[in-house]
């Protein structure tokens, strides 16, 4: 399992509102170059959102669904791979002080992906949550400061 956390400095409530909008995962998701919400009542579960990756010339969609959410507190996906597979995210904030610690925890779940998984494969999500948690820092920071990309 890969486990990774970020402090961000900004309350809960601020980052939550991030996580809330499903139009927004492209800004801090590594992978996805947009999503749209497939359902209106996003993050309540079972509702999903659509996203697309590119890689070079290379596209496919995905679907993320929302498995589990305490408001303020965890949100918790499964993101399906297509023929790959699927990936559970489990996103924890706690207050620190006046800040946020965000804990993200990732595996594969179910498809080749899950059969394959090896430390090969958990070093490179490690990769990618360094990097996720980073934007998710910078673009809830960022709107707080009155920065909100359009």
């Amino acid at each position: 399992m890969a486990v990774r956390h970020q402090l961000i400095r900004r309350p809960p409530q601020d980052v939550w509102e991030v996580l809330a909008d499903p139009v927004r995962y492209g800004d801090w998701v590594v992978g996805p170059s947009e999503s749209t919400p497939l359902d209106h009542d996003w993050p309540e579960p079972g509702s999903r959102l659509r996203y697309t990756v590119r890689l070079g010339p290379w596209t496919t969609d995905g679907v993320t669904t929302v498995r589990h959410r305490d408001t303020l507190k965890e949100l918790e996906l499964e993101a399906s791979f297509g023929p790959l597979g699927t990936a559970r995210i489990f996103l924890m904030l706690r207050p620190w002080g006046e800040e946020t610690l965000i804990v993200c925890d990732e595996h594969p779940l179910r498809g080749p992906a899950g059969t394959l998984h090896n430390p090969v494969s958990e070093g490179l999500l490690q990769l990618r949550h360094r990097g996720m948690l980073a934007r998710l820092a910078k673009v809830v920071e960022q709107d707080r400061a009155g920065v909100r990309r359009a």
